[in-house]
């Protein structure tokens, strides 16, 4: 059975627009009081940065990660689907600088389908949780017309060595720990049915390592690049900060076979949406083709980090300069 027939979408690039998103939680919130927190309690992160997970910082000095991403199946093996799908779940606290401690289940799935690939997607991402060392039981199940699933994580952090998408300087390098192209590659998956094993390893790939190594670097600043591809997030990144940011699209790593899949047709509708956001902020140079801020602008299932800083054994891709006149937050060379 080729599960991804049954999905609307590919993993991340199912995402509601970033401007979209923006849009709706100012028409929900905009207008109401900062939350209410309990005695002793302190938010660190909420929406004002769109960062990658709420923190608060509780009595005692310890500071809380709370985070939920899920999505339908983006490759055609459950077991695959629930590792991916765990990998990136947790991403979003190693990108605040945090550890999981604990997650639950979030499963949507169809009559129709077979319950043994439900198991399976449970037990993909259980052994997420085995290899990462959190603990991932119950959680909430609902029938539905498309397959979802996904976790809610929480996690801790020092609240004083947190990694933060509005914390980028002038003059920091910028980082990418994992090549771009996923989104073009799973599209390719979904349409041919064709392997795509070196994504697959890329997507269920932690980003522990990464995140341990910015702390250890003294980097402040990061955010995972996931469905609003590179650029998205880059541009999120830079507007929080206040900065500029500067990238080569020649350093830029990119999964082999992405480029000529794009040129084939195989782009998400999420990558071409992702574009369209960040077109009215971006410098682009001359020789730089549509197909290239495509690229840049796929939207990524279990993408790498963006650190504002150097880690070993990761390219640096550009860097954050001095903000310049008028609306550019991204220049691309």
């Amino acid at each position: 059975m080729r599960l991804t027939e049954h999905a609307p979408g590919g993993g991340c690039s199912c995402k509601v627009s970033a401007g979209d998103l923006e849009r709706w939680l100012g028409l929900a919130y905009g207008d109401l009081a900062p939350p209410l927190l309990p005695p002793g309690a302190e938010l660190l992160c909420g929406l004002d940065s769109g960062d990658d997970a709420t923190v608060v910082r509780i009595e005692g000095g310890t500071a809380i990660v709370t985070t939920t991403d899920f999505f339908p199946p983006v490759v055609d093996s459950a077991f695959d689907w629930g590792r991916i799908a765990a990998t990136n779940a947790i991403s979003d606290v190693y990108a605040m600088g945090g550890e999981p401690l604990s997650a639950l289940n979030l499963l949507a799935w169809p009559s129709s389908l077979p319950p043994e690939l439900a198991v399976e997607a449970l037990r993909g991402a259980r052994s997420v949780a085995d290899r990462e060392g959190f603990v991932l039981a119950g959680g909430h199940s609902i029938v539905a017309e498309v397959p979802l699933f996904g976790l809610a994580v929480t996690g801790t952090a020092d609240p004083d060595r947190l990694l933060r998408n509005d914390a980028a300087r002038a003059g920091l390098p910028i980082t990418l720990t994992k090549p771009l192209g996923l989104g073009i590659l799973n599209n390719w998956h979904k349409a041919t049915g064709a392997p795509i094993d070196e994504a697959i390893a890329v997507m269920t790939r932690s980003n522990r390592g990464a995140s341990r190594a910015a702390l250890a670097a003294g980097i402040e600043a990061a955010t995972d690049v996931t469905g609003f591809g590179l650029l998205g997030h880059l541009y999120k990144m830079a507007r929080a900060s206040g900065v500029t940011a500067v990238i080569d699209a020649a350093a830029i790593p990119c999964l082999a076979g992405a480029r000529e899949r794009l040129d084939k047709g195989y782009v998400p509708g999420g990558t071409r949406r992702n574009l369209d956001w960040v077109r009215p902020h971006l410098e682009v140079a001359a020789r730089l083709e549509e197909a290239d801020l495509l690229l840049l602008a796929d939207a990524q299932t279990s993408g790498g980090l963006l650190v504002a800083g150097e880690i070993a054994g990761s390219p640096v891709i550009g860097e954050f300069t001095e903000p310049g006149p008028g609306p550019a937050i991204l220049v691309v060379r």
